[in-house]
């Protein structure tokens, strides 16, 4: 998997956290809360996690029809995942809640783990450096990044360019969600982004700080509820989840 499962299941579990926090002190659990994926490949990794650990349901969408049959046939195959995730196609790779997000669809957390760079030799340059600081310069030419697939690695502009985009959109359906979220691996793009949700106008935005060996990341947080329609949502949602 590309990254691998532990810094998947970190993922998770912080955002179990981040709703506690926002539910004094307890996560929600069970099938009233939902939780949309964008982007969740062929392994549904984040959605078994999160409806194993927390009984979640999930929405995963994907634009790779491939990677959404492959996630289809893991949640066919495993009884426990029947009814609780819903893989959804992304028919425009340049939207991320647009084409997914049902009118009037509401969400707990939004999920996602943008591609690192913006184009395949950026991809490509980036697995040769991690090689060679692995000590493995020599040989024949890299997979890319150990395996992720092209939706997986890349997007036009990058990191930053991806996670711009979702607090652009998010901010057109500022509602459909309590908390948006996104995995940043490159600490250089959060100015852009913490720009970005200044001139959205979020009402608060958090930064979670995690790290798995070498490898250093952290998950940005934004929320357009107003303190009194928090208390409404969760009353709503969360005072049934258990």
């Amino acid at each position: 998997l590309c990254p691998p499962i532990p810094g998947r299941a970190d993922y998770v579990h912080y955002l179990a956290d981040l709703l506690a926090d926002s539910n004094g002190g307890v996560i929600p659990r069970g099938r009233t809360i939902s939780v949309l994926d964008i982007g969740v490949g062929a392994n549904c990794i984040y959605p078994i996690i999160g409806h194993q650990a927390y009984g979640w349901r999930f929405v995963g969408s994907d634009t790779d029809p491939v990677a959404l049959d492959a996630a289809r046939n893991i949640v066919a195959a495993n009884d426990i995942l029947k009814g609780s995730v819903d893989c959804r196609p992304q028919p425009d790779a340049s939207q991320l809640l647009n084409g997914v997000v049902k009118r009037g669809e509401v969400f707990d957390a939004v999920m996602c783990n943008p591609p690192f760079y913006p184009s395949l030799a950026a991809a490509t340059a980036g697995t040769r450096r991690k090689t060679t600081n692995l000590g493995k310069g020599r040989g024949p030419a890299p997979v890319r990044n150990f395996g992720g697939q092209p939706s997986e690695l890349w997007y036009p502009g990058g990191e930053e360019a991806f996670v711009r985009n979702l607090v652009k959109e998010s901010e057109d359906i500022p509602t459909s969600s309590f908390w948006f979220t996104a995995l940043v691996s490159q600490s250089q793009t959060l100015p852009g982004i913490y720009k970005e949700l200044q001139w959205a106008e979020a009402v608060e935005v958090k930064t979670i700080e995690m790290a798995q060996g070498q490898k250093k990341s952290r998950i940005v947080a934004w929320t357009f509820l107003t303190r009194e329609q928090q208390a409404a949502r969760r009353a709503a949602r969360w005072a049934k989840a258990k």
